[in-house]
Order: C-alpha cells, then sequence, then structure tokens
C-alpha cells in the first residue's frame, strides 16, 4: 500500500510545524531544511505559497497525489463549500478517526491498526485506512486486540471527548462518530482555500 516513506523531520522543518507529531528536531533547528533553510529573504509566488499548503495538508492526513486529488474532485461534487467538504471527508478517514478517538499516537500508527485487521466498525472489521466514516458509525479495538499494549498505553494519556464530534469510552475502547466537524473544530492548520484556488487553475 503506497504511502510516503521518507524523512519525516525534514518535512516538518520545511513547514515550521509538527505535522508528525512532537519533533525535538523541529525545536532544535526551527528553519527549512538545506542550505537555504536559514535564509530571511525567500519570497515565494503565489503559486507556491498554495503548493505549500496543499502538500501540508497531504503530509498531514498521509495521503499520496492521486488520493487527495480524487478526495478533492468528490468535494467539488457534494452539495456545501467545497473547502469544508474537503476537510470533512479527510476527518472522517478510518486512519484519522481511529487516531482522533485516541486508539494510537498518530496517524501512521492509526494507519496500521486498521491495515492488520484491529479495528471494527459497526461490527464488522475493516481494514481500508480510507473508509469514510458515517455520522452514527461506532468504531471500537477488535475483541481479541483490547489487549494491545500499543492501544492501551495511548488510551491512558488520552483525554476522553477532545473533539466535539466523536465520542470515545476508554473502558471498551469504542468511540462513536456523532457528526461531520464544522470547519472550526478541526484543529489542523491548513488554509483549505489556498488548495481550492490551486486545484481551480
Amino acid at each position: 500500500m503506497a504511502r510516503y516513506r521518507g524523512p519525516k523531520q525534514k518535512i516538518a522543518r520545511r513547514f515550521k510545524e509538527p505535522i508528525f507529531g512532537p519533533s525535538t528536531a523541529l525545536e532544535r533547528k526551527p528553519y527549512g531544511p538545506g542550505e537555504h533553510g536559514r535564509s530571511r529573504f525567500t519570497r515565494k509566488s503565489e503559486y507556491a505559497v498554495q503548493l505549500d499548503e496543499k502538500q501540508k495538508a497531504k503530509y498531514t492526513y498521509g495521503l499520496l497525489e492521486k488520493q487527495f486529488r480524487n478526495l478533492y474532485e468528490k468535494a467539488t461534487r457534494q452539495e456545501g463549500v467545497t473547502g469544508e467538504v474537503l476537510m470533512q471527508l479527510l476527518e472522517s478517514r478510518l486512519d484519522n478517526v481511529v487516531y482522533r478517538l485516541g486508539f494510537a499516537r498518530s496517524r501512521r500508527q492509526a494507519r496500521q491498526l486498521t491495515t492488520h485487521r484491529h479495528i471494527v466498525v459497526n461490527g464488522q472489521v475493516v481494514n481500508i485506512p480510507s473508509y469514510q466514516v458515517k455520522p452514527g458509525d461506532v468504531i471500537s479495538v477488535r475483541p481479541r486486540s483490547k489487549d494491545l499494549e500499543l492501544v492501551n498505553e495511548t488510551l491512558q494519556s488520552y483525554s476522553t471527548n477532545k473533539y466535539k464530534w466523536l465520542e470515545t469510552d476508554k473502558k471498551t475502547k469504542t468511540g462513536k462518530f456523532l457528526n461531520l466537524p464544522l470547519m472550526e473544530e478541526i484543529p489542523e492548520n491548513i488554509n483549505v482555500q489556498l488548495i481550492i484556488e490551486l486545484y481551480s487553475k
């Protein structure tokens, strides 16, 4: 299954944000990688700014270009504001929901839990990270996987009901996708309007 396997901290430094989680490299070197990383006089074109925002969204949610483009086209066909619909589609991916519910420390880890058949949706094992979760769906850790150390450690430090559109029960290792999140509720620092402008050209 295709996914980005390159250096994570270099990408985090490029965008100056810990998009793969807490980064000591970013704390030590809060500037871009490469010989021009420290330069204060780099001025980006409008296209470069838009492209950077799209790339940041791709890396944040763990998608490749074709997957991201398909999701954008799906968003344009649905009712509502395209930018908000796109973010809702990204947030309702199963790997992202598993991460948000506190079953995994990162989206990469959530993706692995899903592909290894540890996650159940409405009583059925689902091993497709891109599966679109719908409002009312119940997501849980498979009964035979509930003793996984990884899941238990992550849930211990997880603050329940951290997101308004999700509900987590630590004891049963179960969560519910209550509704699609509003744009202002999504915590990611992504200017989705720049992405729409880029794809609209």
